[in-house]
């Protein structure tokens, strides 16, 4: 049997005002939709970035007061940043497992490896009158449910939502986008057991498809000044059920790298 063709649409939405603590950010996807001349469909996936989110809730934190521990400006000498930056990286961290020049390499706890806690200097509030930096969302997954079930009463369809951000990766250069937070769409999908093109069970597939969506609209949103940061997916199949992007984690007993 020949395979049908399959396609997949992406639209970076454009119009997202700049993002304030406290605003409502289902009401103000559903409005850029609509300007765009689109409406969410059941199916669709909407990937919501990372700063974005960070911003609704409140999440810029001013320098000025932050008070840096011992612990902080001992490591601080070590890797040459900011003592009141390391603070925070601290607080956000369970683990610190890697140190050298600018960067930390912790546990965040939302249980992700990744570099300086995910705390953020790029696209935060250049006229504010100190140095700022922006902390990751709180509870990525459970954002991502509420946002979802907003949209469901605003537009009655069921759709999936991903919050993404760009990390590095331990074995090769360069940032992708990954999910950091997701509802509506499996996280990983275990293929283990289906068969291949010759019928032979698959052993160890496991597929990050919240991850590949995630970085499929890093593609459209852009690391610098395109100010697009939702992503509508259409025409992706995926099984209907409720995910987590804590599913990606791997645990610390099966993680080679630590």
């Amino acid at each position: 049997m020949t395979p049908r063709s399959r396609e997949v649409r992406l639209l970076a939405l454009g119009g997202v005002p700049l993002i304030r603590a406290g605003d409502d950010l289902s009401e103000i996807i559903v409005s850029t939709l609509k300007q765009a001349g689109e409406q969410l469909r059941a199916g669709d996936v909407l990937v919501i970035a990372q700063k974005i989110v960070s911003k609704a809730q409140g999440r810029q934190v001013h320098l000025e007061g932050i008070t840096p521990s011992a612990r902080a400006l001992e490591l601080a000498r070590v890797v040459e940043k900011d003592p009141r930056v390391i603070e925070l990286i601290l607080s956000e961290s369970l683990e610190v497992l890697r140190t050298r020049r600018d960067v930390v390499i912790v546990v965040h706890r939302s249980g992700f490896v990744m570099a300086n806690a995910g705390i953020d200097f790029s696209n935060v509030d250049a006229g504010a009158p100190d140095e700022s930096v922006l902390l990751l969302p709180l509870d990525p997954d459970g954002t991502c449910e509420r946002i979802r079930a907003e949209l469901l009463a605003r537009t009655q369809a069921s759709v999936a939502v991903i919050i993404n951000d760009s990390h590095g990766r331990a074995w090769r250069n360069g940032t992708v986008g990954v999910a950091i937070g997701a509802s509506g769409v499996p996280a990983l999908c275990d293929l283990r057991g289906k068969p291949d093109l010759f019928g032979r069970p698959l052993r160890i597939t496991q597929v990050g498809l919240a991850d590949e969506l995630a970085a499929a609209a890093s593609l459209l949103m852009g690391q610098a000044a395109e100010a697009t940061p939702v992503v509508l997916i259409r025409g992706v199949e995926y099984e209907q059920r409720d995910g987590r992007a804590a599913e990606l984690v791997r645990p610390k007993e099966l993680d080679l790298f630590r």
